[in-house]
């Protein structure tokens, strides 16, 4: 009998496939129209390439502006900024919480003087500044505006996207801060400001990234961020804003695995659900219907083990996102198992992007693969069994709901165990970890951050306080914490906070007061 084959979302995979294994289709799709199956643009990457970003951030806010001066001069399109774990949850860099924590997953930034110096020399009117920040988001964003003012920038041009999706957080990452409800909150006060002031931004990036570095499967990872994305846009309804304005600002970040052709079809059958719900939930722009997505390489498919091997992995995942039609691209250094990815890492990285884009002919055409039996039967599978979870999860009342009953950590936490298990049994290969090992000793350079950071910043955050009218600070605190009480706009108050030199602590404290921990 032969071998049963299954793609990592357990779809049952044919010997061969044939024309029988696709309904014949009335109206054939083209790219660019309604329902976008075949991508958001009539002409793809023949018009515009995907944005080549580099994820970068660690250190001092010196230290990676140096990064970014790097990456820029190496052909990078967009910035993409990792912040350290006391920034993401809201700590100031002295805070006894955040010992031991400056600097090290991402750039600590406590003032706006950090922001300042984060972008020395980098104009926002002229960069595209993607923000890998949830909890805090509504801080660093404020951050981010009152550092384009300084500059004399047109906010109207300011081009960018905030990861700001606090659900997520709960299910699968950790770095939340209040409750469920008053988060949701947040995130619909920075939609309805930035429509208003920020037209260009993308206020959200509904991230399925993280889910699946969870350890989803690849149809979880899309049902469980497009429920999240169906519970944002409703929080938004609620609170009167208009689908069609900020529906064109919501974007989505997607991970990019191994299975090539699983992750092209998953790409393919999340822009056609995203634009059948919001033409459910209402929205008439065609624009407000489309998925537009950031891809990253799959963090956790990279080994230490025969750590030049992952290099390979990354380029896979690069193609499925490529063929896929992602927007934005981010590519893992090779290293990225042992430590920070160094600057040649960083490079190879980078160059794996250009090597796709210009030498290999994947971004020649609009989707290259609309038509193959296989890929148009898995896109047609992975649908239905996305929409079937999510019914399952609207039945519970949405995503906070299923969030707040465990549903979906559960299901991400069995996923997990299930694929941990395969490999451990040997079912399923992991090159140079559970078959083709070596004895090899591994010379790899590895990036260190030193303890010191903390007190760098220390020292600034001193100097800071010693340089600011406190009793204007006091006054803008108390101002932003009547505003939170009272359910008004956050936004313009957190921005002159920053510009009082409020630090990201300070702010994320008043806040703490009026809406608690989420514990």
């Amino acid at each position: 009998m032969p071998k049963k084959l299954t793609t990592d979302s357990a779809i049952e995979i044919k010997e061969v496939y044939t024309a029988a294994d696709v309904p014949p289709s009335t109206q054939p799709e083209m790219p660019g129209q309604f329902p976008f199956t075949r991508g958001v643009q009539e002409d793809m990457y023949r018009g515009k390439l995907w944005t080549m970003r580099q994820y970068a951030g660690f250190s001092t806010a010196e230290e990676s502006n140096k990064r970014y001066h790097y990456l820029l001069s190496q052909g990078v399109m967009g910035l993409s900024v990792a912040f350290d774990l006391p920034t993401q949850i809201g700590y100031d860099s002295d805070h006894a919480l955040a010992e031991g924590e400056v600097g090290k997953v991402g750039v600590a930034i406590d003032s706006i003087e950090d922001m300042q110096t984060l972008f020395k020399g980098i104009k926002l009117e002229e960069v595209s500044t993607s923000m890998t920040i949830n909890a805090t988001a509504y801080i660093l964003l404020s951050f981010y505006v009152a550092l384009a003012k300084q500059q004399g920038a047109d906010l109207k041009k300011i081009t960018g996207t905030i990861q700001n999706d606090v659900l997520k957080e709960y299910a699968a990452r950790g770095t939340y801060i209040y409750p469920p409800q008053p988060s949701m909150r947040i995130i619909t006060d920075i939609f309805e400001w930035c429509s208003q002031e920020l037209p260009k931004w993308n206020t959200i990036s509904i991230s399925g990234y993280h889910i699946r570095e969870a350890g989803s499967t690849a149809v979880q990872e899309i049902a469980f961020t497009l429920s999240n994305g169906k519970a944002y846009v409703k929080a938004a309804l609620a609170k009167g804003l208009d689908l069609n304005v900020f529906g064109r600002r919501l974007s989505f970040f997607f991970n990019s695995h191994n299975n090539l052709f699983e992750e092209i079809a998953k790409f393919r059958a999340a822009r056609r659900m995203w634009a059948n719900i919001m033409k459910e939930l209402g929205a008439t722009d065609p624009k407000a219907m489309m998925l537009r997505f950031h891809t990253q390489t799959g963090g956790s498919t990279l080994t230490a083990q025969q750590p030049q091997n992952n290099i390979a992995r990354v380029t896979v995942q690069t193609l499925a996102a490529v063929m896929g039609g992602t927007q934005s691209l981010h590519t893992n250094g090779f290293d990225e198992a042992l430590s920070l990815p160094t600057e040649e890492a960083a490079r190879i990285a980078l160059r794996t992007q250009q090597i796709v884009a210009f030498e290999s002919g994947a971004a020649d055409t609009v989707d290259p693969l609309a038509g193959s039996y296989y890929v148009e039967s898995l896109t047609n599978e992975i649908e239905q069994k996305a929409y079937e979870l999510i019914a399952t999860i609207d039945a519970m009342g949405g995503s906070v709901s299923a969030i707040e009953e465990g549903f979906i950590q559960d299901a991400i936490a069995r996923s997990s165990y299930d694929y941990q298990r395969k490999i451990e049994s040997g079912e399923k290969i992991i090159v140079g970890v559970n078959k083709f090992q070596t004895t090899e000793k591994d010379t790899t350079p590895v990036f260190k951050i030193d303890d010191s950071i903390r007190q760098i910043q220390t020292r600034q955050l001193v100097n800071l306080r010693n340089n600011r009218d406190p009793a204007k600070c006091d006054q803008v605190l108390q101002g932003l914490s009547d505003k939170a009480t009272a359910g008004e706009n956050i936004m313009p108050t957190v921005i002159e906070a920053v510009e009082q030199k409020c630090t990201l602590g300070e702010i994320a404290d008043t806040l703490r007061e009026v809406f608690g921990e989420y514990k």
